[in-house]
C-alpha cells in the first residue's frame, strides 16, 4: 500500500442525479438496513474522505437532499442529468477541480461498497497524475473509480450515458485494479434491494 497518496486530496463524488426509470420510484430514499439507501454510499465516502465528499443531485433532489441527512461537504446541482450520467460525472469535476488531487466516482446504488475498499483505492494509488485506480469484479471494472487530475480534462468533455470506461481503454494511462466482488452488488429494482437487505 503506498501511503504518499493519503497526503493528496481525494474527493469522493457520489452520483446521485439519475431517474431510477428501472426501479419505479426515488430508489436512493428508499430504506435499506434502516436507512435510506443513499447513506450507505455517503457513510462510506466519509469514512475514507472526510471533509471531502461531493453529493450531485438533479432528479428529485429535493428528496434525495433530505434523505442524505447531511452528510455531504458539498452539494452539486446537476440540472442536465436526463442526459446521462455523464453530465453528473462532469458536474462534480466542475465543482471540485481547483481542488482535488484525484476523484473518486462513486454509484449512490451500491450498498455493499465500504470505507475500507474506498481507502484502498486512495492507498493502492501511486499518486502518480496518470494512474487511474478502478474496482473490479469476476473481470470487470467498475466503480468506484479513482481518477488523477490529469484525467479531468477527459471527464468534462464526456457525454451521454457510457461512463467513463473509455478513459481505461486511453493509453494516455495506467490501470491499476483492487479487487472487491461486493461491488458487483447494485440496485435497479425493488427486488434487488430486498434480496441484498436480506442478506
Amino acid at each position: 500500500m503506498n501511503q504518499s497518496a493519503f497526503h493528496l486530496d481525494v474527493y469522493a463524488c457520489v452520483l446521485a442525479a439519475g431517474k431510477s426509470s428501472r426501479f419505479g420510484a426515488t430508489k436512493l430514499v428508499q430504506p435499506f438496513q434502516g436507512l435510506p439507501l443513499l447513506q450507505k454510499a455517503l457513510v462510506a465516502a466519509q469514512g475514507a474522505c472526510k471533509d471531502r465528499v461531493l453529493l450531485v443531485v438533479g432528479h428529485d433532489q429535493g428528496s434525495v437532499v433530505e434523505a442524505s441527512a447531511g452528510l455531504f461537504d458539498r452539494l452539486v446541482v446537476n440540472n442536465e442529468f436526463g442526459s446521462g450520467i455523464n453530465s453528473s460525472i462532469a458536474a462534480s469535476i466542475r465543482s471540485c477541480q481547483d481542488d482535488a488531487d484525484a476523484v473518486i466516482v462513486m454509484l449512490a446504488d451500491q450498498p455493499l461498497v465500504s470505507a475500507a475498499h474506498i481507502r484502498d483505492l486512495i492507498g493502492t494509488w501511486s499518486g502518480a497524475d496518470n494512474e487511474i485506480v478502478s474496482t473490479s469484479f469476476d473481470g470487470i471494472t467498475s466503480p468506484p473509480i479513482l481518477f488523477p487530475k490529469s484525467a479531468f480534462p477527459a471527464l468534462l468533455k464526456l457525454r451521454g450515458d457510457s461512463g467513463a470506461k473509455s478513459l481505461l481503454s486511453n493509453d494516455t494511462f495506467v490501470v491499476t485494479s483492487v479487487d472487491f466482488p461486493p461491488a458487483g452488488f447494485d440496485i435497479d429494482r425493488p427486488e434487488d434491494l430486498c434480496q441484498i437487505d436480506q442478506d
